[in-house]
């Protein structure tokens, strides 16, 4: 039940009704005090400045016309025109059951679903993931999730970097060492050093960067040794790749992978269409696309360079071809990509160029979602303590073990492996939660007693909030699905967890249109917050408290812990049943 929508659509035909255009925005909103209703529509004071007519009056005729019965308990006026909504108790709880008694929460997959294609994660296949590629990976899978929830028909892309003129110094390096009979699986064993290794002898060995070049034209052309080489770096990589993917909960399969190796085959075709089009132009011996929409201060427009002088491809045509497969190979109605906020100008240059050429038609949806860097406590990007990158791995090690250190006295009852699983996914969880919960945009602190702690909005509070509504079922010893009571809303407590809970599906649907997870970690904390705050406040279990009442609370945090179970498992992130 997306309650938001549903009093836009009400509030709207009262506002035709009372004579204003049917383009009005009813602005409709969760309100943020309890005396101001549970939502208000405040579209009326900006509909009256445009009919220069007085704004109360007006929202006055669009109560008399608004049709809530059953729905809305009071309607009333405040201010120069705002119109307050408080929900009637009995339809909240009608909703409320429809909600617990589906798997879905009585959210209603998409009538006329998308097909979505959502390019994310995309880590450089010559090296180990590291702490930059954690944003793109989690960002990219929560909403997916989200994406998939809803019903829509999503399409994953990891954009892996598997071509490219570094390849001929790795492929050379390679060779070197399986001629000295090593095997592939060993010498890439640490792709980290196996890379360094070849960066050292490319800029100091004689006669080794030009082997290295060799090795890129023998790759760009097809040549079936070099081919054989490069596949196994590739499937060494990958392997990396996907013990990584494991450790983090991420969707991303082998499957998923279309590498930038993927688009080789009409690489020459896109320069050429380009060319043919005038959209692109020989400059200095290179394919130029020249963009006067993005000019700058001085009139210079933006450049886009799709070919060099001497022959080879940028990421700019590999991201051109992209567009085109992914509109008209598979029919994307939205394209959604995540990287960091640097490669910003570099997307919008692929973008219009891709518009002009009809690469990507107007009828499919083009989002870059840039986000910001991970930061260490000295305010520059997060690094180990000796200035390196820090190993996306090595970060979610320590985050278990931090977890289970932080735990061990708090889980002392557990066998080895129950306290085991329980940390793994307390540290998992946690560092997902404090980079999701961030807005998208912005570079955040990386702090691990604050990621870890159980107070706050944090992974570990809302376990735990999960964990205690699931101790009160043990201790209650209850079966509802035996259980034929209406649920109940009486308290004021029950009526903002009853309010919180039927916002779910309108927190999910702005996460999917802004692409913004921490929509949904904000949502879930509040949600944990009135639970507490509700748990203090309305006993269930004690003494005194009538069979009736003590069932429809029960109700009430079966739904919760539902909720919170879904929330959390759209961000990719475990519950436990005890911790």
């Amino acid at each position: 039940m997306n309650i938001r929508h549903l009093l836009n659509e009400k509030v709207k035909t009262a506002m035709i009704a009372a004579g204003l255009p049917s383009d009005t925005n009813p602005a409709i909103n969760a309100s943020t005090r309890a005396n101001f209703g549970d939502y208000q529509a405040n579209g009326v004071m900006g509909a009256a400045k445009k009919l220069k007519t007085n704004p109360r009056a007006l929202a006055q005729t669009v109560v008399e016309h608004l049709d809530l019965d059953g729905i809305a308990e009071l309607v009333e006026l405040a201010g120069p025109g705002f119109i307050n909504i408080h929900l009637n108790k009995a339809w909240l709880a009608e909703q409320l059951a429809k909600a617990n008694n589906d798997d879905n929460l009585n959210i209603v997959p998409s009538v006329t679903p998308q097909t979505v294609v959502v390019d994310y994660s995309a880590p450089n296949l010559a090296k180990e993931m590291h702490v930059g590629h954690l944003r793109s990976t989690i960002i990219g899978d929560a909403v997916v999730r989200a994406l998939e929830f809803r019903g829509e028909k999503v399409i994953r892309q990891n954009h892996m970097g598997d071509w490219g003129t570094q390849f001929g110094m790795l492929l050379a390096h390679l060779n070197d060492k399986l001629a000295s009979n090593e095997l592939a699986e060993t010498a890439l064993a640490d792709l980290e050093n196996f890379y360094r290794e070849a960066k050292i002898r490319f800029d100091e060995e004689d006669g080794f960067a030009d082997r290295a070049r060799d090795f890129v034209v023998k790759l760009q052309g097809g040549d079936k040794d070099c081919l054989v080489l490069w596949q196994q770096f590739i499937d060494i990589s990958v392997h990396h790749s996907e013990e990584i993917y494991k450790k983090l909960n991420v969707t991303l399969t082998e499957n998923d992978i279309m590498g930038e190796s993927s688009y080789n085959f009409d690489l020459a075709n896109v320069v050429s269409e380009l060319m043919a089009k005038n959209i692109a132009v020989e400059s200095e011996g290179a394919k130029v696309v020249f963009i006067e929409e993005m000019a700058n201060k001085d009139g210079e427009p933006s450049v886009l360079i799709v070919q060099k002088s001497g022959g080879g491809y940028l990421y700019a045509t590999t991201d051109l071809s992209a567009c085109r497969y992914r509109s008209g190979k598979l029919g994307a109605d939205r394209i959604i990509i995540f990287t960091d906020a640097r490669q910003s100008l570099h997307f919008k240059q692929v973008e219009m160029t891709a518009r002009k050429a009809n690469f990507l038609p107007e009828t499919t949806a083009y989002h870059h979602c840039p986000f910001g860097m991970m930061m260490g406590n000295d305010g520059k990007p997060f690094k180990t303590r000796t200035g390196g990158t820090v190993k996306l791995a090595e970060l979610l090690d320590e985050a278990v073990s931090r977890a289970e250190n932080l735990m061990a006295e708090k889980i002392a009852d557990f066998s080895v492996q129950e306290r085991s699983e329980i940390a793994r996914k307390v540290g998992i969880g946690a560092v997902k939660y404090a980079d999701l919960s961030k807005n998208r945009t912005s570079d955040y602190v990386f702090n691990w007693e604050t990621m870890l702690s159980f107070e706050g909005a944090t992974a570990p509070y809302l376990q735990y909030a999960y964990t205690r509504i699931k101790s009160i079922f043990r201790k209650a010893d209850i079966n509802l699905d035996n259980v034929k009571q209406s649920m109940l809303i009486a308290e004021p407590q029950e009526k903002a967890l009853a309010v919180k809970l039927l916002q779910f599906e309108e927190v999910l649907d702005a996460v999917i249109s802004e692409c913004t997870p921490n929509l949904l970690c904000n949502y879930l904390y509040e949600l944990a917050s009135l639970y507490m705050t509700f748990y203090e406040a309305c006993p269930i279990l004690k003494e005194g408290i009538s069979n009736e009442t003590k069932v429809a609370r029960l109700q009430l945090c079966q739904l919760i812990a539902k909720t919170l179970e879904q929330g959390l498992g759209i961000l990719g992130i475990e519950v436990m049943e005890q911790m």
